[in-house]
């Protein structure tokens, strides 16, 4: 009985390397590179600016932006990826973008108390 699972399919299939972290791996060429990921056992993507806790991928479909990484240098969705040969990936600065710059915040509030 064959089994409907594309992931069972890809287990037998090619695969190339990729860099993690610095780190090589080998991974199923053209799989979506967050459960190729996941199913090397990296279960941290990034993580929060605000707390710094881990995120992971959750919906596999791009609503959720949890499997954020950097891919060849441009943050991106890994669950909206195939992976392919020379990828070099990292987790993101969790550092908030400097459009959230705290400059801009004091002025808001001292706008609403005018």
């Amino acid at each position: 009985m064959k089994n409907a699972s594309p992931f069972l399919e890809l287990e037998d299939g090619p695969t190339v390397r990729v860099s993690f972290e610095q780190t090589p791996l080998e991974l199923p060429d053209g799989a979506n590179l967050a459960a190729a990921l996941l199913g090397a056992g990296i279960g941290r993507f990034r993580s929060t600016s605000i707390s710094g806790a881990p995120r992971a991928p959750f919906c596999m479909m791009g609503a959720c932006f949890e499997c954020l990484v950097v891919v060849d240098g441009v943050t991106r969705q890994a669950c909206m990826m195939s992976v392919r040969a020379g990828m070099e990936i990292e987790r993101p600065d969790p550092t908030p973008p400097d459009s959230w710059s705290d400059s801009e915040e004091p002025s808001e509030v001292d706008d609403a108390k005018a």
